[in-house]
């Protein structure tokens, strides 16, 4: 995609445009030391190390199209090396720049010129998950509560972004980025909390949404003026691009715009009680409890497998954008091959990787977490919710018999299982592809002291029909689903396809 260059760099520094923090606009050379957890073989590090690069150096060109493929060669660098601080940091720096140059855009431009969907609230969210990850790593690194205050700063959180630059400061008490960006703060969160009138306004239907005729949670408002709740213009927008009242056409999503402080401020400072009642009632969709899960009906997964989708369907559009807002998990169940009806069991997932598309489509990969059963389900919005009852093998006592041949013959399966994977990875040293999901594979590898887990790991080596995951989803005997992995995985060393 051609885009134009972003704002000149006395334009887009934090000096001038107050969206990124000094600290935030550039990315760092060199790779975590490969020592300690979570080194790798010196092979697998060098080829870690040139994809971050790559990624230097498409980020170092300060164009759009560039800076998406740098955000393309860090995400390959985490498959294999995760939560090493300098990916995370480069990518989130690359969110960042991304946000502030799709921010800085004029709305001429948009209407103009419209980019293929890119959201800045999205890629800001995107940073700030990155930052989250790397001060929890990182707790002592000033670079790190930069980037994060950098993303909050982009989603208009500002009074947690002054939180953020705060505790930097106790970190690094003279640190000239964090003291400058705490005034530029301080600034801002004066203006949000400053003097307004006493008066109270009137509850009138101005500050309903015309789409829900409820009070406006969350409101956004859209460039011909009318104000929406974000999740109202959301679920409107996947059927089309036009303002829902007007019908002017929107180049935007509905999460380009962040949400209306200062509309937000006086509807939550004004309206307390009806505010609090609308979030409950939000809340209450995107987080379900413990006991209850969305479902997604395509295919039936297993815990540790990696899977990627595609989501176009209206209703599992605002499933998704659910989800992201909540915990990001939800359940993948498939048709039972025998009655054709919904699995009973089947497993939930966590959204791993979130791209969204031009159209509101939306590229997730998920992987599998933990498995359940499905007691009953309902229709929400248009998709499936399910009660669910979670399953878990039967366990024996520390220390008895069984439990230790169990973890011998994990100890025993996981040296054959590596000595399998380092056979397959030499011999796809040339298709790029499939070394890269064979180091991503071993990487995933759970410690032997969790034979559960490690037992579906060891299924996702081969391929398998979709009655075969099924069948392993079911069974509570770890004993039984070990043997059973190892042996597809010698059907596989005997010249059936490897997956």
């Amino acid at each position: 995609m051609s885009a134009p260059a972003p704002p000149s760099s006395s334009s887009s520094s934090s000096s001038s445009s107050g969206l990124v923090l000094q600290g935030a606009d550039d990315v760092e050379d060199c790779v975590w030391e490969n020592e300690g957890e979570g080194s790798l073989p010196w092979d697998r590090f060098g080829y870690v190390s040139d994809l971050v690069r790559n990624g230097n150096r498409a980020f170092r060109q300060h164009r759009l199209e560039f800076f998406e493929k740098a955000v393309s060669y860090y995400t390959r660098a985490n498959q294999i090396k995760p939560n090493d601080p300098v990916i995370l940091g480069n990518r989130c720096a690359t969110y960042i720049r991304i946000s502030q140059f799709l921010k800085l855009r004029s709305a001429s431009d948009s209407e103009d010129r419209p980019l293929s969907g890119l959201d800045p609230t999205i890629h800001a969210e995107l940073a700030l998950k990155d930052a989250e990850k790397l001060v929890d790593i990182q707790c002592n690194s000033v670079r790190s509560f930069v980037l994060k205050a950098s993303a909050l700063l982009l989603l208009e959180k500002y009074d947690t972004a002054r939180d953020t630059v705060i505790s930097g400061l106790q970190v690094d008490p003279f640190s000239n980025s964090l003291q400058g960006a705490l005034q530029q703060l301080e600034k801002i969160h004066a203006s949000c909390t400053g003097s307004r009138s006493n008066t109270k306004p009137e509850r009138t239907d101005d500050f309903d949404c015309t789409l829900c005729l409820k009070l406006l949670y969350e409101p956004i408002t859209t460039p011909c003026g009318h104000s929406f709740c974000r999740s109202c213009l959301f679920q409107s927008m996947d059927r089309g691009n036009k303002c829902p009242l007007c019908r002017t056409v929107l180049f935007i999503s509905p999460r380009t715009s962040a949400v209306s402080v200062t509309l937000n401020n006086i509807i939550q400072k004004n309206f307390p009680e009806e505010y609090a009642e609308r979030k409950s009632e939000h809340d209450s969709l995107t987080n379900l409890g413990g006991d209850l899960m969305p479902l997604f009906v395509m295919d039936i997964v297993i815990p540790c497998q990696k899977y990627p989708l595609h989501i176009f369907e209206p209703r599992y559009r605002l499933m998704v954008r659910r989800i992201m807002e909540g915990n990001r998990r939800m359940g993948m169940v498939g048709i039972d091959p025998l009655t054709g009806s919904f699995a009973e069991f089947a497993c939930e997932v966590e959204v791993t990787e979130c791209e969204p598309l031009p159209d509101g489509r939306f590229f997730i990969e998920v992987e599998g977490r933990r498995r359940f059963r499905i007691i009953r389900s309902r229709d929400q919005d248009g998709y499936r919710v399910a009660e669910v009852e979670w399953v878990q093998d039967v366990e024996f006592p520390q220390g008895s018999r069984e439990r230790v041949d169990l973890l011998e013959l994990t100890s025993n399966v996981a040296e054959h299982a590596s000595s399998w994977l380092t056979r397959a990875r030499q011999a796809a040293q040339q298709d790029r592809a499939k070394y890269e999901k064979l180091l991503s594979l071993e990487h995933m590898m759970p410690t032997p002291r969790d034979p559960e887990r490690f037992s579906f790991w060891l299924a996702t080596l081969t391929k398998r029909r979709p009655d075969e995951k099924l069948d392993l989803l079911r069974m509570t005997d770890t004993r039984e689903r070990i043997s059973r992995g190892l042996i597809y995985l010698r059907a596989e060393e005997q010249g059936c396809r490897l997956q």
